[in-house]
Formats: structure tokens, C-alpha cells, sequence
């Protein structure tokens, strides 16, 4: 016997505007039942587990533990650069001058997520396949 992943929770203060930035990164829809002032809302990606938000009373502290790495269609530069346009904020970037290294971001409530090469750019040749 074996789990499941059915979701990956994300612990927020506004669940409904929380899923909209992701619907946004992932273009991908909330669930259409999800409105604004919900408590809980999902964002329905197109295979694996879902993006659930649930909101909290307790503001985000610290590091995330666990965190979502996204491999964009594009190049990692234009994703980088996409995401801070849709409120997305830089927190380091380990990008390295042979190409290779990723950005860390974090989404309009802290929530740190990291930006890796696209399949493009890991297949330009340059640097490790990271």
C-alpha cells in the first residue's frame, strides 16, 4: 500500500487572492467555486496534486521547509521576470554566470518558491543540468 498526494497545503492569510497569483503563475484556474473572502480555495493544475490554500490566523515567519520548484516553458530569465511582474518578489538568486543555478522567489505573501532552467536552457549546453 501506498499515499497519495492529493494537495499541496499553503498556509495563507487571503486564500482566494493567494490562488489567484498562482492561477496566475501556473496558468492554470482557481476552482471555479472559489470566491473572494473564502477561507479555502484550490488552484487545479493540469496533472499531479492540486494547490490548496488555507488561510490562518498566524502570519508567516521563517524559511519555508518545503517549497515548489518550477521548471518555466520559457527561459528562466523571462519566468523570473514574468513572476515579478505578477507580484512575485526576488529573495536570492543563485544564478551563475555559466547559465546554470536558479532564482528563489517568493509570492506576494512570503512564501519562498524557486525558478529553475527551462528544458531550453539545460539543453543550450551551458553548465550543469540543474
Amino acid at each position: 500500500m501506498v499515499s497519495v498526494v492529493q494537495n499541496v497545503a499553503i498556509d495563507c492569510a487571503d486564500a482566494y487572492e493567494l490562488a489567484r497569483f498562482w492561477s496566475g503563475v501556473t496558468g492554470r484556474p482557481v476552482d471555479p467555486e472559489g470566491k473572494p473572502g473564502d477561507r479555502e480555495t484550490q488552484v487545479l493544475l493540469a496533472e499531479g496534486p492540486v494547490l490548496y490554500f488555507n488561510q490562518v490566523p498566524e502570519p508567516k515567519k521563517t524559511k519555508n521547509r518545503v517549497h515548489l520548484c518550477l521548471r518555466p516553458e520559457t527561459s528562466r530569465e523571462q519566468e523570473v521576470e514574468r513572476l515579478l511582474g505578477l507580484g512575485a518578489t526576488l529573495v536570492a538568486d543563485h544564478r551563475n554566470p555559466d547559465g546554470s543555478g536558479w532564482a528563489v522567489l517568493a509570492d506576494p505573501e512570503g512564501n519562498e518558491f524557486c525558478v529553475l532552467r527551462s528544458d531550453s536552457d539545460r539543453a543550450s549546453g551551458e553548465g550543469p543540468r540543474q
